[in-house]
């Protein structure tokens, strides 16, 4: 019994140890050059309320209007937060096959009493999705879903920036 046992744990410590060799380390928490930001964004932008989420999960002190942001380090403006559907192929008879989704994030990031303006950062998610109108509401749903994936990853891909 116990023989089973120590054979079935050895394909695992085998892969643990082949992974910690080749100098595989999870990504830690980021380490942010500041301990306060100002959200400058649309209320009802959920991109701006998982950053916000976020940043808070990384102990830094987020504010959103109505609050003043000159009580922050860094103000953090969300410039445009756009969703994009495109045709990318047809049936012979007109009909939609396949779409590509795409999300298209622009922000910056100031210190709150510099009067430089910032560099503006584009960042762009796409993803394809084949389209059948049988299944029209299902794929309504995987498309929400596939817009929410993007949000997740560019809020990552964000943080990470922002942890530089």
């Amino acid at each position: 019994m116990q023989r089973r046992r120590l054979l079935s744990l050895l394909p695992a410590s085998i892969a643990a140890s082949a992974l910690t060799g080749c100098g595989f380390a999870l990504r830690g928490s980021s380490n942010f050059p500041f301990k306060s930001v100002f959200i400058q964004a649309a209320e009802a932008s959920p991109l701006a309320r998982q950053l916000q989420r976020t940043l808070e999960a990384s102990n830094i002190t987020v504010l959103r209007a109505p609050n003043n942001p000159e009580l922050t380090e860094q103000v953090f403006e969300l410039l445009q937060e756009q969703h994009e559907r495109a045709v990318i192929s047809q049936s012979a008879t007109g009909g939609v096959r396949e779409l590509q989704l795409r999300l298209r994030v622009r922000y910056r990031l100031r210190p709150t009493l510099s009067q430089t303006p910032g560099e503006i950062v584009e960042l762009l998610q796409t993803r394809d999705l084949t389209y059948d109108e049988t299944f029209a509401i299902a794929k309504e749903a995987e498309e929400q879903m596939l817009f929410t994936d993007m949000q997740t990853d560019l809020v990552g891909q964000i943080a990470r920036r922002l942890g530089k």
